[in-house]
């Protein structure tokens, strides 16, 4: 336990940077105050005011997400800065908020050093720098002390030693902790998604919220929508380049949730020798939850991705209506389609960030 306290006082005590300041941003009205951490394009913070919370501050320096949520986010005070580079007392005075003022400290550390693909299935570890951003989330609970803490990774953190160190560190300042791995499908998102999810209270132990009672299918999210050649929006028009080959294959699988072993023996040659990533060239079923969206989510080389009955992948668009982005949420296409895909690949889900916001606010007694 004291090496976790040298480590955040080492953290605060070396610090050779300061961002600019901001004007200071204070509670509106009777809304609970919330900061969003590693927010990327700002699918956690969707979900936090679709929960009732004003979120004051955030902070990432990915700069394709951070064009991204300045667009859609523009009155959020967002530090376009490495967070290890950023002092609390800088944001504590730019926020105006003072230590234990603080409804909801909520965050999405960067989780591909824990990726269960990136470890092969668990069967190797990775050494990865971005695993131990976890500490920098502590290092923000530690300063500013919140009234409540949400974090959402992947699940295999959760066996993680880091994982074990920050709930201990937790727990000696006082907060009751709850986690588990929950399915993204049962709250409202149509898509099958895996996460593990902790929230903390310094007032008693935040009850995780009970999944809804009906889901939500590919359908519903872009059954609707119109043809890309059709469509005036840039992240759904198209413009597949594949080869003549590969044109008749996709053809070939069925529709509705059909996957490439239909094909037999016309499989792509790689494709026969492969004993797993089954989902490779599958198509989506109408009437089911989506896989995971990736950051590859627009590529059926990357997964089933390919659309319930025409014969291409999905677009930009209708893999951000999977996640749960509404249609008129902007995404730079700064980096590319590849880019944006990425970055809503890499999202929190708003409405799975929605409900366990909704759980917090319920528990520090919010309408």
């Amino acid at each position: 336990m004291g090496g976790i306290h040298l480590l955040i006082h080492s953290r605060i005590t070396t610090m050779n940077a300061s961002p600019p300041m901001l004007t200071t941003t204070r509670r509106r009205g009777n809304k609970l105050t919330a900061l969003d951490l590693f927010s990327g394009c700002g699918g956690l913070t969707l979900g936090l005011k679709r929960a009732g919370f004003n979120v004051i501050g955030a902070v990432d320096n990915d700069a394709l997400s951070v064009e991204t949520y300045r667009a859609n986010h523009p009155r959020v005070k967002l530090w376009d800065v490495d967070i290890r580079e950023l002092d609390v007392r800088d944001v504590k005075h730019a926020l105006g908020i003072k230590k234990r003022e603080l409804d909801l400290l909520a965050g999405c550390p960067p989780c591909q050093g824990f990726s269960s693909l990136r470890t092969r299935n668990g069967s190797r570890t990775i050494d990865d720098e971005r695993n131990d951003l976890i500490f920098e989330f502590l290092r923000f609970v530690h300063e500013l002390r919140p009234k409540t803490v949400m974090m959402e990774n992947v699940p295999a953190l959760k066996d993680d030693r880091r994982f074990a160190r920050f709930c201990i560190a937790l727990r000696a300042m006082r907060y009751r902790l709850n986690f588990s791995v929950c399915n993204a499908a049962d709250y409202g998102v149509p898509q099958r998604r895996w996460r593990l999810i902790l929230l903390a209270s310094r007032r008693g132990a935040v009850e995780l919220p009970t999944p809804l009672r009906s889901r939500r299918n590919v359908r519903a999210a872009i059954g609707s929508m119109l043809s890309t050649t059709e469509s005036d929006d840039p992240l759904h028009i198209h413009g597949e380049k594949r080869s003549p080959r590969i044109r008749r294959l996709i053809r070939r699988i069925p529709l509705d949730g059909g996957g490439r072993s239909a094909l037999g023996d016309d499989q792509l040659g790689c494709h026969k020798r492969m004993n797993g990533f089954k989902d490779i060239y599958g198509r989506m079923a109408w009437d089911s939850a989506s896989p995971t969206i990736t950051t590859g989510c627009t590529n059926p080389s990357k997964g089933r991705f390919l659309h319930p009955e025409e014969h291409r992948a999905i677009t930009v668009r209708e893999a951000a209506l999977i996640q749960g982005f509404p249609t008129g949420y902007y995404f730079t296409l700064s980096g590319g389609k590849s880019g944006a895909a990425a970055m809503i690949g890499n999202a929190l889900p708003p409405n799975f960030g929605k409900w366990q916001a909704v759980a917090v606010r319920t528990h520090l007694g919010g309408n």
